[in-house]
């Protein structure tokens, strides 16, 4: 990793492959919108809005929790309107703050050519939590050297909570589903040049 990226920005936690990656996938996840990402050789990012919806005004989950902009469900008040920018700097910091956690839990995801796997487990933390991430089957076996068996597991994740009961969800599952194709990009016979074939039945 270059010693000119700043200590605390995304690409310094995850490589700025992954770090390109997930502000590129987060908000198409989130919002179902376009960016164009570029990060500096300090890590740090330009997040430029091409097409798509943008929930600038806070709104209900299917889960019932006040949201905005790309998922940012932290101290968000029902009816508040955010500034394009202010967005930008909420999915900034969520994004560290869950990437953050991945890593801190994670050791095997640090070595190298995991790229495709930090971005899953991310992706994972970003929805479901750090906690989900962190206690999940999925990084036990990633830890354990398995991880296409850890990837894997992440296709099992389907389900959100309503009324405090959890139901199958098919946007979760869906996602849930294009996040097993990240993860196992890269390992053998998966390779990256069929990513975006895999990930066309998901969309």
């Amino acid at each position: 990793m270059s010693s000119k990226i700043k200590k605390g920005t995304l690409a310094a936690i995850v490589g700025v492959f992954a770090a390109t990656t997930l502000y590129t996938i987060t908000p198409q996840d989130e919002s179902g919108r376009t960016v164009q990402v570029t990060v500096a050789p300090d890590g740090e990012p330009t997040i430029t809005h091409v097409s798509g919806p943008q929930y600038r005004r806070a709104y209900l989950d299917i889960g019932g929790v006040a949201t905005a902009c790309d998922g940012i469900a932290q101290r968000i008040k029902l009816g508040q309107v955010y500034t394009e920018a202010q967005c930008t700097a909420m999915l900034d910091k969520a994004l560290i703050e869950h990437a953050q956690g991945v890593m801190d839990c994670s050791p095997a995801l640090r070595q190298p050519g995991r790229d495709w796997q930090r971005v899953a487990a991310v992706n994972h933390a970003y929805q479901f939590g750090v906690a989900g991430w962190c206690t999940s089957t999925a990084r036990r076996l990633i830890e354990q050297g398995k991880i296409a068996e850890g990837c894997n597991d992440l296709a099992r994740w389907n389900k959100v909570r309503q009324g405090g009961v959890l139901q199958f969800s098919n946007g979760v599952q869906r996602r849930s589903m294009r996040r097993l194709e990240y993860c196992r990009t890269g390992l053998p016979g998966y390779p990256v040049e069929t990513l975006q074939a895999r990930l066309k039945p998901w969309k």
